[in-house]
């Protein structure tokens, strides 16, 4: 299950289907995983807060994934986690790379849930791989590859 909560109406003011456009992702990133994910669109100073707290960064972020512990309870899918989305950021990312907020929010939605399933990017190969998977499930939605050179304009 998907649960998307909206904090902040900037969001739904942009982008009217936004819990539709990260509902369709985080569905198609969790592909034969069961699991349920929350998934909170905000602003940039919750997020800013939470990034502060959590790791130590005083500055929002676009998104920030919080893994949950593994504490499955029998005949229930697993919580694997929250993820945080700041629309400012998101929002002035999409606008500097000349996509659409719905594509870069589909994107940052399949980044995060792949960082709930254990994915990373902290080093070269782990990164290749995860941006690799990020395509494939992005091309399945539609959605142009965000790490062509063009694209990141």
């Amino acid at each position: 299950m998907i649960e998307v909560e909206i904090e902040d109406a900037a969001w739904t003011a942009a982008l009217p289907d936004a819990a539709g456009v990260v509902e369709r992702a985080a569905t198609a990133a969790l592909r034969t995983v069961a699991g349920d994910v929350v998934v909170l669109l905000t602003g940039d100073a919750e997020v800013r807060d939470l990034n502060a707290r959590f790791r130590e960064r005083d500055q929002p972020t676009n998104v920030l994934s919080f893994p949950a512990a593994d504490m499955t309870l029998p005949g229930q899918a697993p919580h694997l986690g929250d993820l945080v989305l700041a629309y400012g950021v998101c929002a002035a990312e999409a606008t500097a790379q000349g996509k659409t907020l719905a594509d870069h929010l589909s994107h940052l939605t399949v980044h995060g849930v792949l960082h709930l399933l254990g994915r990373d990017h902290a080093a070269d190969g782990e990164a290749e791989e995860m941006e690799a998977e990020e395509r494939t499930i992005l091309a399945s939605l539609g959605v142009a590859d965000p790490y062509r050179a063009d694209a990141q304009a």
